[in-house]
């Protein structure tokens, strides 16, 4: 004869293992699900990308060539493009306008090349390689090289444009700023009145001339002066080996400031009025115009853009994973 209070207490010893090993094996089950789910969603993604990455690449390969569409091989106008700040990483980089000159010049079918200059200026460093790397590629190619300048050609723009055989500008264009600067501000006076007091520590006395919350000495005035003076005077020995007799100096001329495109003509800074069709159908005589200029092709900008998503997604589904407790 069974016992009924054994019978009557075995469910309810047994009820908390049950519930427990089921809650367990849901959780696990809907982990499980929701892992396949976002892995079939990534490969769903990665198929998507790779195809827009193929179409990408077969339409660059179809649009490979330039402002003009026509091949390369056949007489041409060749352009490369300055645009934007001149600096190392940028568009306007010495990397990137070296690389597009030297498939200029190379082209059998260029018959000159164009720098179509739109820059305020950048770097001295920057726009001394490639002033350099122009009239080493003249010299090599035997072709001629013009600038054209739109809205602005100034300071490390006009560094470049000078190496060219010929300048032509717009009457309202702004060029010239032959000059050199270092920026910055100091803060000295303004953290005396707040009584902040600035800690920094060197290892040479002149090792943090340049922090703005550090008073700046006589003797470091005059070294960053002379540094400046040192570049400004290269900058003027390229423009004048650049423009030669054409340059009428003034006292002014090398000071920095910078003048409309008829009065950079009137100073021998530019040599006349025209636009890119200008100087390609009446100076070069070869209508067809080629850009040459390096830009990110589609392929390179999916593919960039693809690296961004595909880190931000793989962060995002790593969230959403629920820990098993």
């Amino acid at each position: 004869m069974s016992d009924p209070y054994l019978s009557d207490a075995n469910p309810d010893l047994s009820e908390p293992k049950v519930t427990w090993e089921r809650d367990a094996l849901e959780r696990l089950a809907f982990a499980t699900l929701a892992e396949q789910r976002a892995t079939r969603r990534w490969r769903i993604f990665f198929r998507f990308a790779w195809l827009l990455l193929a179409v990408a690449l077969f339409w660059t390969g179809l649009h490979k060539g330039g402002m003009g569409g026509t091949n390369p091989s056949q007489p041409h106008t060749a352009v490369v493009e300055i645009k934007g700040e001149i600096a190392d990483g940028a568009d306007a980089s010495a990397e990137w306008i070296v690389t597009a000159l030297r498939t200029a010049f190379e082209d059998e079918g260029s018959q000159a090349v164009v720098l179509l200059v739109n820059s305020p200026g950048g770097s001295p460093v920057q726009a001394g390689i490639i002033n350099d790397e122009i009239r080493r590629l003249k010299k090599k190619h035997n072709k001629p090289v013009y600038a054209v300048v739109e809205e602005s050609c100034a300071s490390a723009a006009y560094y470049i444009a000078v190496a060219a055989d010929e300048i032509y500008v717009d009457k309202a264009s702004i060029v010239g700023s032959i000059g050199v600067l270092m920026d910055g501000f100091g803060f000295t006076g303004l953290m005396d009145k707040l009584g902040v007091e600035r800690r920094l520590m060197t290892a040479g006395e002149n090792k943090g001339f340049l922090d703005p919350f550090s008073p700046q000495t006589k003797p470091q005035r005059a070294h960053a002066q002379t540094l400046l003076d040192q570049i400004h005077q290269q900058f003027i020995q390229v423009v004048r080996e650049g423009r030669g007799k054409r340059l009428k100096e003034t006292p002014e001329l090398f000071s920095g400031l910078f003048w409309s495109g008829q009065q950079a003509v009137d100073l021998g800074l530019a040599d006349g009025l025209g636009n890119l069709d200008f100087v390609a159908r009446e100076i070069v005589k070869a209508e067809d115009i080629i850009d040459y200029t390096r830009h990110d092709n589609v392929a390179e900008r999916l593919a960039k853009r693809f690296g961004a998503a595909i880190g931000e997604g793989a962060v995002h589904a790593l969230q959403r994973q629920q820990p098993l407790r």
